[in-house]
């Protein structure tokens, strides 16, 4: 809740519901997830957060502000999670089948690959992130990474090591390859696009797809462009 560029942003409407509460919908559409975990803070402003978790029936853990990596690490420790299926609570378009295509490509490269990801090459949307690895390799991340940007940034570590670790990058392939939308929300120009997709889509088709959304914004640019100049936010190292 308390987000420097968009205070409040997991909790704004769309279409009669909290970003968060669409978010977990789509996240509990995806087949091989078993549990949804909100990892949300000790800060009292989160407490309407594990509100939400709770009326959703989806689990919830409270950690350190701050400390980003270590809070994800107690929270799988604490529910027994093995496999860790990290998304951002600022995507809540995310696509159930991309995610799946991550899940799956993990799953199945496992002996093979400490870590799958679809954004560490931008070919799809940014706001359709999705990362898989195992509880074990992100409790040895936490014990090495001092950071404070690897300790915000839970899988940065990781992805800035690609000599260390063997990460899998899935593409885009076909009509999802489309890095040039902007489906995360960040800034209210984010909130506008998205809140409309939920508005013109979920009344619908209440789990609309990523063809939905591109075919939707690229039949109303005025809409599709409203976020065009908005930067994401990169983080380096002092």
């Amino acid at each position: 809740m308390t987000s420097s560029r968009l205070p409040g942003k997991v909790l704004m409407p769309g279409c009669g519901k909290p970003m968060l509460h669409h978010m977990v919908e789509r996240l509990l559409h995806i087949p091989e997830i078993s549990n949804v975990i909100i990892a949300t803070t000790i800060n009292s402003i989160d407490n309407c957060i594990v509100d939400l978790a709770t009326k959703l029936n989806v689990l919830s853990f409270r950690g350190d502000e701050d400390d980003v990596l270590r809070r994800v690490v107690q929270a799988a420790q604490y529910f027994g999670t093995e496999i860790i299926i990290e998304i951002t609570g600022d995507n809540p378009l995310v696509d159930p089948e991309i995610s799946s295509q991550v899940i799956q490509s993990f799953l199945r490269h496992s002996q093979e690959i400490d870590f799958a990801t679809n954004d560490l090459v931008l070919t799809f949307p940014i706001g359709f992130n999705t990362r898989a690895f195992s509880r074990e390799l992100l409790e040895k991340v936490e014990r090495k990474a001092t950071h404070p940007v690897d300790r915000e940034h839970v899988v940065n570590y990781i992805c800035k090591r690609p000599k260390e670790f063997k990460i899998l990058n899935i593409e885009a392939q076909g009509f999802y390859r489309r890095p040039d939308l902007r489906l995360t929300l960040d800034y209210q120009e984010d909130y506008k696009v998205i809140r409309t997709v939920f508005e013109v889509l979920y009344p619908k088709k209440q789990f609309f797809t990523a063809k939905d959304i591109y075919e939707f914004l690229d039949a109303n640019p005025e809409i599709r462009d409203l976020n065009k100049n908005c930067v994401q936010k990169t983080y380096e190292y002092d």
